[in-house]
């Protein structure tokens, strides 16, 4: 299976380096299963850290590796994704032992939604009704150096 890291520079021995910022599955490398998705997260950050050129780093991994991991996935954005997320973004990281975290990105669209539920303007049933219709892309949150091990480096693209 190929998965693709959105970055301002080329990433071939991916590292978990704590963020400042407040992310969806907390702490961990990201990647996605789609390539647009990495194609925007690439932009994104060049553009946030005003250097560099967008580009997206490609990787294998044999799914068979996945299974020898201590994995969490939310197949879509359910009640205990929500959950997981809000912990996240509010600072209150889910203290977890897993490697792998996989599940829905927030999109700009569903993170307004989490952030009006977080300030108490939804209450969880009406922001899972305006999460569902909306087209979410995976993520795939590589959280321990184990998991990061079973990732294959095999080009970078830029764009």
């Amino acid at each position: 299976m190929l998965l693709y890291h959105g970055s301002n520079l080329i990433v071939e021995k991916p590292q978990i380096i704590p963020s400042k910022r407040l992310l969806d599955f907390g702490t961990g490398f990201y990647l996605t299963s789609d390539y647009n998705q990495a194609e925007k997260w690439s932009v994104r950050t060049a553009k946030r850290r005003e250097d560099g050129n967008p580009i997206i780093s490609i990787y294998d991994i044999d799914e068979a590796h996945l299974s020898k991991l201590k994995l969490l996935k939310f197949d879509y954005a359910n009640r205990e994704w929500l959950h997981y997320i809000s912990d996240n973004r509010t600072n209150q990281s889910a203290k977890d032992a897993y490697d792998v975290v996989i599940g829905p990105v927030a999109n700009d669209q569903a993170f307004r939604t989490i952030n009006n539920y977080l300030k108490g303007y939804f209450n969880e049933d009406i922001a899972l009704e305006l999460l569902l219709p909306q087209r979410l892309k995976d993520q795939y949150t590589f959280k321990t150096e184990r998991a990061l091990s079973f990732l294959k480096f095999k080009e970078a693209d830029i764009l």
